[in-house]
């Protein structure tokens, strides 16, 4: 779709500040030219050389992870300590970060005070288009079921073609978004035939609830959540669309470069967690409600809409990425062009995978 009409911009990314800290010492360890004795002792010399040899202890590392969302195998493995557990087993410490959808993630990792993380494809694309220096490490879901477009209880939409005209509520920059600008290219609707109101998770669903919008493109839990707690109804969603949105491990790229065993043991603790996460799913189910304060039948069916994975960048997420990509440049939501494959790198999953060997 070519339309002229269509003009949106990402969100704007901080440019990454580098402080470079430099440190240099130096001594004169000659001695007198007449023969003098030497104003250090030989036992001070000795002290001084054992000094200097001794090993610097290094400074200790802190990963920082960010999180997002009420369930899923970050926030399963935060409430668990796995990554805590795993990290000071070398030495190092772990930092949490909450978000409301992935934007922000690249907001922190811009500024360094982000490491690791998860977000859909979109938000990886506006990083890239952001120029924040990042990798996408690993991909966790093909993003099918990931995201909906809902509608209240006594909505009379009932075609994505009805929501011309309409308000639709959506964090801009999530894959939410462009889940939803693909939907209505998919009705053969143009951008500006729908209202787009830029809202996160926790203003909109108020919004839907007082009508105040006609509907709201969002991932779970937010979809079934409302589904459940207010008779709001499932428009469409990515699975209904065979749309392929493949969700990403999302990593900085100096932190991978200083730390590789680092990433790789990121990866293997994701993993860990993800297979208890997907054998134990009554267990984890009675935990959400505890932790949530949510209803067992929305945790149950957010469980089965989100069966995680972690598998490398193959061939067929690689293309459906830059699908995505290429989509978001053909209506003018992106400025330029992209080659999705500079941000992506499957070395320390594919790494971390081996180590850890075939799940039993």
């Amino acid at each position: 779709m070519t339309n002229k009409r269509w003009h949106f911009r990402f969100i704007s990314i901080f440019s990454i500040l580098s402080i470079v800290l430099l440190a240099g010492c130096g001594k004169d360890a000659s001695s007198p030219a007449n023969g003098a004795a030497s104003t250090t002792t030989p036992t001070a010399q000795s002290a001084q050389a054992a000094s200097d040899s001794k090993p610097k202890e290094k400074e200790k590392v802190t990963v920082n992870i960010g999180v997002q969302g009420k369930t899923g195998v970050l926030v399963f493995a935060r409430e668990k300590g796995y990554f805590e557990k795993a990290f000071a087993a070398v030495g190092a410490d772990v930092a949490w970060s909450e978000f409301a959808s992935g934007p922000p993630h690249f907001e922190a990792l811009a500024a360094g005070r982000l490491d690791f993380g998860s977000t859909g494809g979109t938000p990886v694309i506006s990083g890239q288009v952001g120029g924040v220096d990042f990798k996408a490490i690993g991909v966790t879901s093909d993003g099918k079921k990931g995201n909906m477009i809902v509608i209240p209880k006594n909505s009379p939409i009932q075609d994505i073609k009805d929501l011309k005209g309409k308000k639709v509520a959506v964090a801009k920059g999530s894959s939410a978004y462009n889940f939803l600008y693909m939907a209505i290219d998919k009705a053969g609707l143009k951008g500006d035939d729908v209202k787009v109101i830029q809202l996160q998770p926790d203003e909109a669903r108020p919004a839907l609830d007082s009508g105040a919008i006609d509907a709201w493109s969002i991932w779970d839990p937010y979809a079934t959540t409302a589904v459940y707690q207010t008779g709001a109804k499932i428009l469409v969603s990515g699975e209904d669309l065979n749309i392929n949105a493949p969700i990403f491990l999302i990593a900085r790229t100096d932190f991978t470069k200083q730390h590789p065993d680092l990433t790789v043991l990121f990866l293997k603790t994701y993993e860990e967690a993800r297979r208890y996460y997907v054998e134990h799913q009554d267990e984890i189910a009675d935990e959400l409600v505890k932790s949530q304060k949510l209803d067992k039948p929305i945790i149950v069916d957010v469980l089965k809409n989100s069966v995680p994975i972690l598998s490398s960048i193959t061939p067929e997420f690689a293309k459906a990425h830059q699908e995505q990509a290429d989509f978001l440049y053909s209506v003018k939501a992106i400025n330029k062009k992209l080659d999705t494959s500079q941000v992506l790198d499957s070395q320390y999953v594919d790494q971390a995978l081996k180590e850890l060997g075939p799940q039993k």
